[in-house]
């Protein structure tokens, strides 16, 4: 007989293996179920402000798209109506005369 383990070819296990969770897992356990309400506190508010602010952000850029959208169709309906001639029509306009010093 050698003092090797004929499944892993390495010493053989002496020691007992703990089944279940044992000390630390009951720990991590119970860490979770304590912290696990104020981290999803803490992500939900995260959510909620980025849901707000990304409303917020939106409605002002659609205001500021529709001011912008106005004021370019004011401006242009301005330019046309002021430039438009009453007739088209011939003008005569007399000859400048010289002036003598």
């Amino acid at each position: 007989m050698t003092d090797l383990d004929t499944a892993t070819g390495g010493p053989p296990d002496t020691s007992e293996k703990r089944k279940g969770l044992g000390i630390l897992g009951f720990g991590a356990a119970a860490c979770v179920a304590c912290c696990v309400g104020p981290i999803l506190t803490v992500l939900g508010a995260i959510t909620a402000a980025g849901v707000i602010s990304t409303l917020a952000i939106g409605a002002a850029g659609l205001a500021i798209a529709a001011a912008g959208a106005i004021a370019f169709v004011a401006v242009r309906r301005r330019r046309r109506a002021g430039c438009q001639l009453a007739s088209y029509q011939s003008v005569a306009i007399a000859s400048p005369t010289r002036r003598t010093p």
